[in-house]
């Protein structure tokens, strides 16, 4: 890619190269605020969108890799991971622990390892796409590549 990446881009690139990830990081025309605005993008389906949702389980950061057609039901996920509480992280939690923004936050490219499930949903498309640690950013993927790179958990989040 020619262009200049937002240094959370470039971070999130470096993140995918030493995990032997296939997928180049394409800069949208506009913000994907939401996996349908990302979807309409790309031309796919909403479920082909891997949205990264941090939550706050207990005060720790839960990544959440869920598939666009899908809302997490966060008594279920608490239950995956035995936390008391699993509640939407507040925008400063997630930027101090991913150091990414919301609407950007990517599974990889974190400070520190983040504990991840990932929707089970997402294994039904050929490709899926992610964040790339910006709100213009994206890159494709797969279930089983989204499984090895962030260590994460398969579940059903729904």
């Amino acid at each position: 890619m020619s262009e200049k990446l937002h240094p959370n881009a470039a971070r999130v690139a470096e993140a995918l190269r030493s995990h032997g990830a296939e997928g180049e990081i394409v800069v949208l025309p506009e913000s994907a605020p939401t996996a349908a605005t990302a979807a309409a993008q790309l031309g796919c389906e909403v479920g082909a969108i891997a949205n990264s949702l941090i939550f706050d389980a207990d005060g720790a950061p839960l990544l959440v890799l869920t598939s666009g057609a899908h809302r997490v039901n966060t008594d279920l996920i608490a239950g995956l991971v035995g936390a008391a509480k699993v509640r939407r992280a507040t925008p400063e939690f997630v930027r101090e622990h991913t150091g990414q923004p919301i609407g950007g936050v990517a599974p990889v490219g974190h400070p520190a390892p983040v504990r991840t499930l990932v929707d089970t949903w997402l294994a039904k498309h050929e490709v899926v796409w992610a964040a790339a640690g910006h709100p213009h950013t994206v890159f494709p993927t797969t279930f089983d590549e989204l499984l090895a790179m962030t260590s994460g958990t398969p579940a059903e989040v729904e």
